[in-house]
């Protein structure tokens, strides 16, 4: 059963109603809580790096570009999922290609407590795979020693 403002009789007719339906704002502002509680967590960088810092200016991000990771302990990460010992090669070549057949942007993510040969030893699989555009990341804005 709804309740509803009297009926005045007369030449105007009903009275305008002066309330407001919030429900709908409601429903738009939960659904937009649930979408960024979901976004949230995806936005950090899923392998904890200490990196190392530099006064470089900041590249422009591409939207088709591979994120390779190596932590402090020396394991190599291909957007956030471990890569076996050995099988680094294999997962660069299953890699896909662009529609051109060129290999994707690479940006390489190395703690700075690793020795630079195994950094090198990665760079020299990387470019054995046809990568040759590779980015290395640092923290930025700050001076470098």
């Amino acid at each position: 059963m709804a309740f509803s403002a009297p009926k005045r009789r007369g030449r105007r007719g009903r009275a305008p109603m002066a309330d407001i339906n919030v429900t709908p704002l409601v429903d738009v502002m939960l659904v937009l809580l649930i979408i960024f509680m979901v976004t949230a967590p995806l936005l950090n960088a899923g392998v904890p790096i200490d990196l190392p810092d530099s006064n470089a200016k900041p590249l422009a991000q591409e939207p088709a570009q591979v994120n390779l990771s190596m932590s402090r302990d020396g394991r190599v990460y291909i957007d956030q999922s471990e890569v076996d010992p050995g099988t680094l090669a294999d997962r660069l070549a299953a890699l896909p290609r662009g529609t051109d057949g060129k290999p994707p942007l690479v940006t390489l993510r190395a703690d700075k407590t690793l020795e630079y040969g195994r950094v090198m030893g990665v760079m020299g699989e990387l470019n054995a795979a046809g990568f040759n555009a590779i980015s290395l990341v640092t923290n930025g804005s700050v001076e470098a020693p």
